[in-house]
């Protein structure tokens, strides 16, 4: 295990959190790879990609704001785990949400490419 300093994955995360913000499901779905599985922060359920896809796309699910307060990477030779803090908010259908959290994210490289195949997020109470 290595810390990294290149910002391949890195830079993919930037992506991630921009393609929510954007409400981009075109470049959201060409960061997760297949069979992508999101723990939901909010309440722990899974979350398959094409249902997170879908739930951006059809404005389900709308992140109003991200902030990514730190973020760092370990790379594992054509793995990468990101973990890092956030505080987002938006809405789910019209119901408002705002959570602080930590976060974990692993990707892979697949080509040139670095892929998001698992996300879970821990809310941070009282922050």
């Amino acid at each position: 295990m290595t810390e990294s300093t290149d910002t391949g994955a890195l830079s993919a995360d930037r992506r991630f959190f921009e393609a929510l913000r954007a409400g981009d499901a075109t470049a959201l779905a060409g960061l997760l790879s297949d069979d992508f599985l999101l723990i939901d922060v909010m309440q722990g359920g899974e979350i398959p990609g094409p249902a997170l896809v879908e739930a951006v796309r059809s404005r389900q699910i709308v992140f109003e704001t991200i902030e990514v307060l730190e973020s760092r990477e370990r790379r594992h030779g054509d793995a990468s785990v990101v973990t890092g803090q956030t505080r987002m908010g938006g809405r789910a259908g019209d119901q408002a949400w705002a959570v602080r959290s930590r976060y974990t994210h692993v990707y892979v490289r697949q080509g040139n490419a670095w892929r998001l195949v698992s996300a879970q997020g821990t809310q941070i109470m009282g922050a």
